[in-house]
This record gives C-alpha cells, structure tokens and sequence, in this order.
C-alpha cells in the first residue's frame, strides 16, 4: 500500500471527469461514470480490447468482433498535446481545449524500438518499410495486409508479445523466425520446462526459434529493411520484420506537465498523481514501484478509481495492487496448447516443489510452495485445476497444515484436488 499525497480526501466530488486514453482502463472509467465523463483518444478504430489483437492478425476474429461496448460519452477522437493545469485545460491537436474538474490518464504504452544498427536513418521519424510494431489495432492491419502465404517474417523478442505475433503469422502462412535475447522464450512468466513446450509447439508450427540470439542490425534496400543481421554475423533475409521487445508507459504528456514520473507516472492507491486532479490508471501508471502493463491491472484500477470517483463504495480501500496470472492458448491443427503461469515459477532454495509432466500427452504442471505458502505455479497443456491454485495464491493464505510439505501437495495439481 502506497501513502497518499498530502491533498484532498480521495472521494471528493470529480465534478467534470476527462479520460484521456480509450484503450480498457480508459473506457471501463468512461463506462462507470457515465455521463459525467468524456473521451479523448487519438485512434480512429473505435476503442478495442488490445489482448484480442494477435486473434485479428491470425485471421481469426475480425476487427470488428474485438471491439469494446461503446461508452455513451463525448468522445473526442483527436490527440491531447498538453495539459494546462493552472487552469485545468486539456489542449488537443484539433485546437480544442477541454476543461476538467478531474483528469483521468489512461494514455497506455509506446512499443520498445531498440536501438539497432540501420533502423533509423539520420533525423528519420517513421519506421523503415516493412518494420512493424504490434501494439495497435492499425499495427496488427498493416501486418495483415503486408503477409501472404510464404511471406518471410522475422519476429524480434520472445516474450508473451513476439510468442502470440510470431504464432499468429505463421497461422496465415508466413514463413517465421523469432528471435530472442534470453535462454528462453517467455522467461519472465515461464520455468525452463514449461518454455521448452512452448517451443516445441511454435517450431510444430513451422516457426524457427533462435534464443540467446541478439539482433545487431538491419539492411535496408530502396528504403525497406531485406536483411535481419545477428550479432554472430548471420543473416536472415526478411520481408516484414516485427518488433516485440516490450512496452514502456506512455508518460511524455504528464511528464511535460510537471507531474512525478519516474517509471510511470507516479500514483497512490486513490490512482492520485501529484496534482490532485489529476489521476493514472493503466499501462501508464506507476503503483507502489510497479508498473504492470498487463489488462488485469488496468483493468482493476479502473473500476478501483470508478468506486472512488462516484462515492459507490464509501468503504473502499483503493487500489492496493495486483496479483497476476498469465494466461495464454496456442491454437494448431493438432490441438491448442493452453498455458497459464503466476507468480514466482522458479523456486528459491528451501522451497517445496511438486511437478507433473506429461510427455505423451505434452503436459506440464509445476507449484512452489514457500513456509506454508504458495508463491507460484505454471500449468501448460491441462487447466483443470488452475482456478483452486490461482485462489490459494491470490489469497496469500496459508495453506492446511497437512498440506505446507510433502506428497499432499499433488492435490493441488489434480483433476479432483482443491483446496
């Protein structure tokens, strides 16, 4: 839990609520409060649920299906370009100043463009031809539109973004190699074991794996990049290269307005930034030295700020942090592989741990038990029992005492077991 700033009490009427930002936690606010609240958001797709992007991209979902409920507020779609606190005024691109009584920011997160030999020329603005970022809903229809069958696809970054982009390209037929700096794919939320599924079923999919691979460069040929360089002088030749190493919050607009950025911008649990009002919610916000990035969180800040905002609950504690659980389904022909992962995946020493795995059938469940508590587990190819496990940790309880060590632990890991 976070201390407040010293100003006013978190449930003080919001007056006039402005929300810039119309990803999710942007538009659950604008949801909540009704018409006390307005929209402003520079995409021109109507607001969408950005988990759902690798779907569009795959050919599975069209554009339209992952769009969010509409919220019956003012929605201005242009881009706010500063924010006048002395007189609470947001300034937009179009020229319009919107007032505020209260400003919410949900402005999200910018992809991470790493710095690569050639992929900027001097005092360029824009991306070379045929590099993409996979963030936005124009991202994913530029991807869609550039691959065809045989399309040759390098994907930089292995984590849970390169894993969906890379598995959705090769579902419409492209020819991909994913590249990663790390040991493994998806390390921040994946055991050794559980990674290795992971690769197996992506290279089922015809996807070429490099780990502890880093990219040192790209050739560009009449202004689009050909050539993908790694750093042992290999070169893979490319004709669409995407870009998943990451997100950083998008913070540039507080940060120019004086408020405390360091990560993200700074909030307590009232989601209060420096000025008291103005607050963060989302990818962009910065709680208790944490920045998630993830919907979960976003979304529950959202609905957090929402209960503050409308007084619905006089009682409520704020937001106090997230605990997340990483979901994630690789479709193939053969079959999905379905993986859910929470927590700390790797044990410490002195730690219990209970594994099954599966070969056969390509199954792996793993959990970590610390004192008499669980601190994490990974469940890949069988889901059965991961709701009992995601209660046990999300609760931070301690567990039955015949449970704390032990063969009684396979409980939890069982199609009957709970707790």
């Amino acid at each position: 839990m976070t201390a407040p700033y010293e100003h006013d009490d978190a449930t003080t009427d919001p007056g006039r609520v402005v929300v810039i930002g119309t990803g999710l936690a942007g538009t659950r606010i604008a949801h909540r409060l009704g018409e006390r609240a307005m929209l402003i958001g520079e995409e021109t797709h109507a607001p969408y649920n950005r988990v759902l992007l690798a779907e569009v991209l795959a050919g599975t979902y069209a554009p339209e299906v992952i769009e969010l409920p509409r919220a019956t507020v003012p929605h201005l779609r242009t881009r706010a370009v500063r924010i006048d606190r002395e007189r609470r005024l947001v300034q937009c691109e179009n020229g319009d100043e919107v007032g505020y009584d209260t400003l919410v920011l949900a402005t999200g997160s910018n992809p991470v463009l790493p710095p690569l030999r050639g992929l900027f020329a001097p005092e360029a603005t824009e991306l070379p031809g045929g590099v993409h970022a996979f963030r936005t809903m124009d991202d994913c229809l530029a991807l869609s539109e550039a691959v065809t069958d045989g399309t040759r696809a390098v994907v930089i970054g292995g984590g849970l973004l390169g894993v969906s982009a890379a598995r959705a390209l090769a579902r419409r037929g492209a020819q991909v190699v994913l590249t990663q700096q790390s040991e493994r794919l998806m390390e921040r939320q994946l055991d050794p074991n559980s990674s290795e599924l992971v690769r197996r079923h992506l290279t089922a999919l015809g996807v070429e794996i490099h780990t502890e691979c880093r990219v040192r460069g790209v050739g560009v040929v009449d202004g689009h990049v050909r050539r993908v360089e790694l750093h042992d002088g290999y070169v893979l030749g490319t004709d669409v290269t995407v870009l998943a190493c990451g997100v950083r919050p998008r913070a540039g607009l507080a940060q120019a307005a004086g408020l405390d950025v360091r990560k993200g911008i700074v909030v307590d649990d009232a989601l209060r930034t420096s000025d008291p009002h103005i607050r963060a919610v989302g990818d962009c916000a910065q709680h208790a030295d944490t920045v998630y990035g993830l919907a979960t969180p976003a979304l529950e800040q959202a609905d957090a700020l929402a209960d503050l905002l409308t007084g619905s609950d006089a009682g409520h504690p704020g937001y106090t942090g997230t605990r997340t659980l990483t979901r994630l389904t690789l479709p193939h022909e053969a079959g999905p592989l379905d993986l859910a992962a929470f927590g700390e995946t790797e044990a410490l020493p002195g730690d219990d741990v209970v594994q099954l795995a599966d070969a056969t059938r390509g199954t792996y469940r793993k959990v970590v038990v610390r004192g008499d508590r669980l601190v994490g587990g990974v469940l890949v190819g069988e889901l059965a029992t991961v709701g009992a496990l995601a209660h046990a940790w999300e609760s931070d309880e301690s567990l039955p005492a015949d449970d704390a060590v032990g063969a009684p632990l396979l409980h939890l890991l069982t199609h009957d077991g709970g707790l």
